[in-house]
């Protein structure tokens, strides 16, 4: 029975360079973060009848952080979206080479990402633009897309290798 196979398990993570705990516990961080933001809004809402109305530019910009940190996540385990209908009938070196091009192109969108989005957070800096509701300077929040968008981009490239080393299929 202890040699049973469990197919809800999730597989072992790869061997990554850097390790996936930077990814886990900055999601983590963020998701508690969330938490307790989003719980402390709750309830002065509920106690006092007073939102505070504040906490939603942090929720937002925490949010965004927590899906590309996920990606990140995802992409350098292998676990990302993808319908694989066709290319899992191919061999496995077909397969891997599949993957490879498929990798190659999430690096080319998220480098667009990271492009125009240090495009946007320039043009925020030198227009001072102002959050809506706290009045902070709004790059503060937009400089993390294309951040964490590098962060995707180096986990995919770092899967690419693998994959063509053989190493993780």
């Amino acid at each position: 029975m202890a040699a049973d196979f469990d197919p809800g398990a999730a597989p072992p993570d790869p061997r990554t360079r850097l390790p996936l705990t930077l990814e886990r516990v900055l999601l983590a961080a963020a998701m508690g973060a969330m938490a307790l933001i989003t719980g402390a809004n709750v309830a002065t809402r509920y106690l006092t009848n007073i939102s505070l109305a504040f906490t939603e530019e942090y929720s937002v910009a925490l949010m965004v952080a927590v899906a590309m940190i996920g990606t990140a996540l995802a992409t350098a385990a292998g676990r990302h979206i993808r319908i694989g209908y066709f290319v899992d009938k191919l061999r496995p070196r077909a397969r891997a080479i599949a993957e490879i091009v498929a990798t190659a192109l999430l690096i080319l969108c998220f480098a667009l990402i990271a492009w125009y989005g240090a495009r946007m957070v320039m043009d925020e800096y030198d227009f001072e633009v102002l959050s809506p509701g706290l009045g902070h300077p709004q790059w503060l929040y937009s400089v993390w897309l294309p951040v964490l968008a590098l962060l995707v981009i180096g986990r995919a490239a770092g899967r690419i290798v693998r994959l063509w080393r053989g190493d993780d299929a």
